[in-house]
């Protein structure tokens, strides 16, 4: 079974990497050919040229795209996945809308399924193949993916129904993104009182506040200008607006969340969108003067 892998991201390629580490006969594509040409040279992969290629060489094929603009236009066109003939199995891996996979399952062609199986973790987690994986299927129909979900991730929760994934990780992203912004407050509370950060931060993750994701991104969080981007300030944005729109159409008050994302928006507009989300930590410095 040859296993197709396409947008070798920060996440992408250590992900794709450990399928390769894995043994799994693997075949690459991304928007930036070099890079996938690259990855392939180092893992023992082969690269093609175009979505639609991948989904001819592959049976099975992994997508870990950013948004549902990247993901419409790596599947659809004449170009892409779905214009492929040996693909059966299609799974996306990025965070995506829950209405997205519904058009990804509505428009895929006939005799293929797609799953969204979105993951929680930062790039760390994605290299040391810790991720936690959320299957929008059963644990039947996600069988033939155990090896693949095995190689690259620690468990995998299987919640049932196409989009429930999605949903999940909205729910996931929304916790941290929440955390993030109150830690960044936080911080910015007791500078202003003349505690350092180092020494602020040492006692939150030494209290009942701590969470794995603090102690992951120290470095990060007193000096995000000073580490790797892992998560941009603008992928955060996106993820709370999404979720937003989604509560919306339920009828769910999200009101912190209503709180984080006019942060991010703030942030946005005024120039933070690459930098990684700890920067939202300088950026309520730089706001409570």
């Amino acid at each position: 079974m040859r296993v197709g892998f396409a947008g070798l991201g920060r996440m992408g390629r250590e992900m794709a990497a450990n399928l390769g580490a894995a043994g799994q006969a693997l075949t690459l594509w991304n928007r930036t050919p070099e890079r996938a040409a690259a990855l392939a040279a180092g893992i023992g992969a082969e690269a093609v040229a175009s979505p639609r290629a991948l989904a001819n060489r592959c049976e099975i094929v992994v997508t870990m795209l950013a948004d549902d603009a990247a993901s419409r236009e790596v599947h659809f066109g004449d170009e892409g996945l779905f214009a492929g003939k040996a693909a059966r199995l299609f799974v996306e891996m990025g965070t995506m809308s829950p209405d997205h996979i519904a058009e990804l399952g509505a428009c895929a062609p006939k005799g293929t399924q797609v799953i969204d199986a979105p993951v929680s973790g930062a790039t760390q987690a994605a290299r040391e193949a810790q991720l936690l994986i959320m299957a929008g299927c059963d644990e039947a129909a996600g069988a033939p993916l155990a090896p693949l979900f095995g190689a690259m991730g620690r468990r995998t929760v299987f919640l049932g129904a196409p989009g429930a994934g999605a949903v999940m990780k909205l729910g996931v992203n929304m916790l941290i993104h929440g955390l993030n912004q109150t830690l960044a407050e936080a911080l910015a509370l007791t500078r202003a009182a003349g505690i350092p950060r180092e020494a602020a931060f040492d006692v939150i993750e030494a209290s009942a506040a701590a969470a794995p994701m603090l102690s992951y991104r120290k470095p990060l969080y007193l000096d995000d200008l000073a580490g790797d981007v892992t998560f941009t300030v603008a992928l955060a944005l996106k993820d709370m607006a999404v979720t937003a729109e989604l509560a919306d159409r339920l009828g769910v008050a999200l009101p912190q969340g209503a709180a984080t994302l006019a942060e991010l928006r703030s942030a946005v507009a005024q120039g933070f969108a690459e930098r990684d989300m700890a920067a939202m930590v300088p950026f309520m410095e730089a706001r409570s003067r």
